[in-house]
């Protein structure tokens, strides 16, 4: 055979068969896709265990018109290859292209998998936020607190199945190179190649869109088509969520988060109305929003000097006895809500401990675009918290925590608050455990606390803050363990334990420091950072991610305020809480209010905002829940919190429930920019 004859019989790439290629390896595209998404319906199978059939085949369909969009700008290039027949025949980049497409978009999918698990949440900002912190951290936590060996290994194993089938689809494209079909494919060969990409961007260009209406293309809110909140979040895709979440994290959005949404007097007036209680009486109106000077009436205040607040990691109310979880999770916890007063509706701010953290100590709630405040610029105003004030009063304070302070910039935050004394990671000598990624157990933790609290000069008043950590991902907890372990709870086992463990560190602090001369003399607030996944997701918030126990626990409590308070609360309450409960004169611009001197029948408030949601909030009130996306129509809501957890959409959101949530986040959002958002006036910028 001579070379002219072999060259004649090698097969090529025409426009037909390069067109075929093309559909047929988009297809198989879409289809690993939808098998992601079913993946990530079996991983995350018992929150699907009440949604029906036709809304799961629902959210499969408002994915595949999802992962169109994503499937479209893959095939961009190959479409522009009708043009060429040089390009048509480039098969190998093509295949190289879209192997490498394949193992992006799968690597996405198998990230998700425990992503989901974990936060309830497709990828979003949190994703940038933990690639901004300690590398060896971060890897440390998802090497021991996931299955990264067979996610790995899944990942391989698709991405080589998919580049398999690129290729065999390349070869069974490709025609024999006659001299016939050579001749029929020079004859209006242009024509046809113009034709064919013109009919390839018109329904690419209707695929990319999802929708045929008029108006805007799909968006993230054409997948809440049912009444399950995890069907809707099946329906999403990660690249496309991740995308998002990259042009929100790194855009300006944040210069004008929440502002210009009505007058700013009007906001300002508002939120004075929310936050104002009959004991506070406004001070530099003109240069501060919210600053005010309170003084609790005297038989609201009790007989203590020293404030221990112990902030719980991931401490759910969902799963706590003493708010009517049947499973024995804390025990510990549910003996010490006997011994003083709980609250029953107690929500954090945010869903990530770095926002419990300045929202129960700083007394700043989570707002959007500022998510992340203790690592930002703002992160540095001297806010109106527990350092604050309490230095101001001659207070000496103490912090004592399992892990590196540097995580989160805790140190340099509280630091700049004004805290002094920081027991950390690395100052643990002979631990009873030490997990690889955050640090040492939570007994250990208390273990030192009671150290540091016996060795306080107690002729001065103190305030701690005691943090736990062992209630997060990787759950690494000493052996033998002093509790029994979960089970029967699926996929939460693990992290149940986990919490099982921490109430009983808990209660052994409790057990140690009961007969210390200075407890007696002091008030303990003991809340959780934030919840966790539960089987029940309540409306597109995941309601049970923020409910919290709340437990204050001091001399003559319960004889004053009895045993339990149904107000609805927030972290940002804590602190003028606390502070009432000391009793005297304070000036301070806290966010939340005094919630033992609110009228017997005050439903109280708060303003909530999920990690990694964007411009999303909500505000409860009572029984009551609105749930406010940037832009978007807000939704009304009744709960109902406990075992049988509930919600049920309203018909209407008031004027005034509406009004108030916006008030509240456009007059907090101008303050910390304009750094109006302190204890006193000073000098310069500083409000």
């Amino acid at each position: 055979m001579t070379l002219s004859t072999a060259s004649a019989a090698r097969p090529v790439a025409g426009l037909r068969g390069q067109l075929l290629f093309i559909l047929g390896s988009l297809g198989a595209l879409t289809l690993m896709l939808t098998l992601l998404r079913g993946a990530l319906l079996a991983w995350n199978w018992e929150l699907a265990a009440e949604v029906s059939r036709g809304d799961l085949l629902e959210a499969f369909f408002n994915g595949l018109r999802f992962d169109l969009r994503v499937v479209v700008i893959v095939g961009a290039p190959l479409m522009l290859t009708v043009l060429s027949a040089r390009l048509m025949a480039l098969r190998g980049l093509q295949c190289v292209w879209l192997t490498l497409a394949t193992v992006l978009l799968c690597l996405l999918g198998t990230t998700e998998l425990s992503f989901y698990q974990e936060f309830h949440q497709r990828l979003n900002t949190l994703v940038f936020q933990y690639l901004q912190e300690d590398p060896a951290t971060v890897l440390s936590m998802l090497w021991y607190g996931f299955p990264v060996l067979r996610l790995l290994l899944g990942l391989a194993l698709v991405s080589w199945l998919m580049y398999r089938s690129y290729r065999w689809l390349d070869r069974r494209t490709r025609l024999p190179a006659t001299a016939d079909n050579r001749q029929r494919s020079q004859m209006g060969a242009l024509a046809a190649r113009v034709s064919v990409l013109l009919l390839l961007l018109v329904s690419s260009t209707v695929l990319a869109r999802g929708t045929l209406r008029q108006g805007p293309p799909l968006r993230w809110g054409d997948a809440f088509t049912t009444e399950s909140t995890f069907a809707n979040q099946l329906g999403l895709t990660p690249a496309l969520t991740l995308y998002a979440a990259a042009k929100a994290q790194f855009s300006d959005h944040r210069d004008n988060a929440w502002l210009g949404l009505m007058d700013d007097g009007k906001a300002t007036a508002i939120t004075r109305d929310l936050l104002l209680t009959a004991n506070d009486q406004l001070i530099d109106a003109d240069q501060a929003p919210v600053r005010r000077v309170s003084m609790s009436p005297a038989d609201t205040t009790l007989p203590v000097r020293n404030v221990v607040v112990v902030l719980m990691e991931s401490f759910s109310g969902y799963y706590t006895g003493a708010l009517g979880s049947p499973l024995g999770i804390t025990p510990e916890f549910d003996k010490l809500s006997k011994e003083g007063l709980l609250f029953t509706r107690y929500f954090s701010n945010g869903t990530h401990t770095h926002q419990g953290m300045f929202a129960t100590m700083a007394c700043f709630p989570n707002l959007p675009g500022f998510e992340y405040l203790m690592q930002e610029p703002e992160g540095g105003h001297a806010f109106s918290g527990l350092p604050q004030l309490l230095s101001k009063r001659g207070f000496d304070d103490l912090y004592v925590y399992n892990g590196d302070f540097a995580w989160d910039n805790q140190k340099g935050f509280f630091g700049k608050q004004g805290m002094r004394h920081f027991i950390g990671r690395s100052d643990y000598v002979n631990p009873v455990f030490s997990d690889p990624t955050w640090g040492v157990s939570d007994q250990d933790m208390f273990d030192r606390a009671v150290t540091e609290l016996n060795a306080l000069d107690h002729d001065r008043p103190f305030y701690a803050l005691l943090q736990t950590l062992s209630n997060h991902t990787p759950y690494a907890l000493p052996s033998p363990l002093p509790v029994d372990a979960v089970s029967g709870q699926g996929a939460n086992d693990e992290h149940l334990t986990a919490m099982r463990y921490s109430d009983w560190a808990l209660g052994r602090f409790f057990d140690q420091v009961r007969n210390e001369p200075w407890y007696q003399d002091t008030l303990f607030v003991v809340i959780g950072d934030h919840g966790f996944g539960t089987p029940r997701q309540l409306t597109d918030l995941d309601l049970l991610r923020f409910n919290v126990p709340m437990v204050l626990i001091a001399p003559g409590i319960t004889d004053r305020f009895g045993a339990r308070n149904d107000t609805v609360g927030t972290q940002v309450d804590v602190v003028p809480t606390i502070m009432g409960r000391l009793g005297g004169e304070v000036q301070h611009q806290c966010w939340g209010r005094d919630l033992l001197a609110l009228p017997a029948n005050a439903p109280g408030f708060g303003v909530i905002k999920p990690s990694g949601g964007g411009q999303t909030v909500g505000l409860l009130r009572g029984d009551e829940l609105v749930v406010q996306p940037r832009g978007e129509q807000p939704r009304a809501y009744r709960y109902q919190l406990g075992p049988e957890a509930t919600v049920s959409e309203q018909p209407g959101v008031s004027a005034e429930l509406r009004d108030a949530l916006k008030a509240y986040v456009q007059t907090a959002t101008s303050a910390l920019l304009e750094d109006k958002v302190g204890v006193d006036v000073a000098t310069g910028k500083r409000g």
